[in-house]
């Protein structure tokens, strides 16, 4: 099995969540402790992907950030950015996306000689409502953590350049994600 990258993880759950879809999520939607399993599990997916990304995304070390908001928030981040009314489930914002050369650079933190980070490639941020997660779980056949567990790997892939224009390459997607939540099963 090819070695893992380093991720550099920000995570963040949103304390005014609904304190049942908190408990449905378990360890996922944490605060404080959903780092640890959200670090494992996008490394294991980047470490799935490492063999099929392109050159300008093959990097020893990655950084980026997951959010788990609320559909206000996300309705709100919709809107700016996509000018679409309403909470929708994830939304990927990717660093590394031809049409953002003119766009001011993100500015990265000062690692100042941390081995292993200094390299890191961004690639961006993945938003995830819980509560549209939640709502549409069921019609997938999924629990929230299977939804959120998609839903990741979806922003995932959209970070790394893969996009949905017609049926056939939202099959090829939908087919890579189960793909990672199949090797996530066997971790």
């Amino acid at each position: 099995m090819t070695a893992e990258p380093d991720l550099d993880l920000a995570f963040e759950a949103a304390e005014d969540l609904p304190e049942a879809l908190v408990e449905a999520a378990a360890e996922l939607c944490d605060p404080i402790q959903g780092i640890e399993p959200w670090h494992s599990l996008i490394n294991g997916w980047l470490s799935q992907l490492k063999g099929e990304l392109p050159e300008p995304l093959q990097a020893p070390a990655y950084s980026l950030g997951l959010s788990l908001v609320n559909d206000e928030e996300i309705a709100a981040l919709n809107s700016d950015w996509r000018d679409k009314e309403g909470a929708t489930d994830v939304l990927a914002f990717a660093a590394q996306d031809d049409g953002l050369d003119d766009a001011p650079a993100i500015p990265m933190p000062d690692f100042d000689g941390e081995e292993g980070l200094l390299d890191a490639l961004e690639l961006g941020d993945i938003v995830i409502s819980v509560e549209t997660a939640a709502r549409q779980a069921p019609e997938h056949g999924h629990n929230l953590r299977e939804e959120l567990l998609f839903l990741a790997t979806h922003g995932l892939l959209h970070l790394l350049g893969w996009d949905h224009p017609d049926d056939a390459s939202l099959e090829a997607m939908l087919q890579r994600q189960q793909q990672l939540l199949a090797g996530t099963q066997q971790r």
